[in-house]
């Protein structure tokens, strides 16, 4: 059996109409995405997708799947006629009969970070175990290691943590960085989070590599003073987040930021001058992760 793939590029304020009409016009599956998704300009929606104030991104690829024996060219004449705001530019790909969850598992390959932290999905095997080894799958928290600023905050962890260190992960989506501080030998860890869903995530991540790790709300009440903090989350986040993040840091305490592109650094440097003094500067693709130590007031 085979299906035929039609992508288009289309407005947020097009995409329910757009939905719809595809809907009734036979199609199996609407899929949306941004349409600058893993680029500099990918813009970033807090919360679940379609779910928020934010429904769509502001320009949305939309792939709609029919099958096989629809006119497919019917199908574009009917968006063109009905649509006649949208300057469409369809493109059509044929999808044959796929084993998905292999196709799926193909995408996640183990993820080596200075030849230090090694992280891997369920379905591959430990292959060296003399690296520090993190067993992880894709789920519905964000952080799987791949993108470059969990890499970058992972690269920092390795260069930081001690075995005296008191760790304190600040959106801790996946647990990811919380389980690295914990494996590289951190002596406390704190995961902290504003979405349930990843503080489930995180806890039953921190289970399957065997890490003890406190996991917290941030509507919980809790007091904690950490030697490193490490905070992957948005840039927007990191803004209005400086005076609390600060007062859980220690006083010649580090911290890690990231989620934050070339073009953020110096704001939000400034924004975080009172409390931190920055060192290098961590760079990949266009993201970055800053370094500052807690200055004694």
């Amino acid at each position: 059996m085979a299906w035929t793939n039609l992508t288009f590029f289309a407005q947020d304020k097009d995409i329910e109409l757009l939905s719809e009409a595809l809907d009734k016009n036979g199609a199996l599956s609407v899929y949306i995405q941004d349409r600058n998704l893993n680029k500099l300009d990918e813009e970033l929606i807090f919360g679940e997708p379609h779910n928020g104030p934010n429904k769509f991104w502001a320009s949305n690829q939309v792939q709609a799947l029919f099958d096989q024996s629809v006119d497919i060219n019917k199908i574009q004449q009917k968006l063109s006629s009905n649509f006649k705001n949208i300057h469409f530019e369809f493109s059509t790909a044929s999808v044959s009969e796929t084993d998905w969850v292999k196709l799926s598992q193909s995408q996640f390959q183990p993820i080596c970070i200075k030849n230090k932290i090694n992280i891997i999905p369920t379905w591959h095997e430990i292959e060296n175990s003399d690296l520090i080894n993190i067993t992880l799958d894709p789920g519905l928290a964000f952080g799987t290691g791949a993108h470059p600023t969990t890499h970058l905050c992972a690269e920092w962890l390795i260069d930081n943590v001690t075995r005296n260190s008191e760790v304190m992960d600040y959106g801790c989506g996946s647990g990811i960085l919380a389980i690295a501080a914990y494996k590289l030998g951190a002596e406390k860890v704190l995961g902290v989070d504003i979405d349930p869903q990843a503080i489930a995530a995180s806890k039953e991540n921190s289970k399957v590599n065997k890490c003890s790790i406190n996991w917290l709300n941030t509507d919980e009440n809790f007091k904690f003073q950490a030697d490193l903090i490490v905070a992957n989350i948005l840039s927007s986040a990191l803004m209005v987040l400086a005076p609390l993040l600060a007062s859980y840091c220690k006083p010649t305490g580090k911290i890690a930021l990231s989620g934050i592109l070339e073009s953020q650094e110096e704001k939000i440097k400034e924004i975080y001058s009172p409390w931190f003094t920055f060192e290098d500067t961590l760079k990949n693709d266009g993201w970055i992760c800053l370094s500052g130590i807690k200055k004694i007031l």
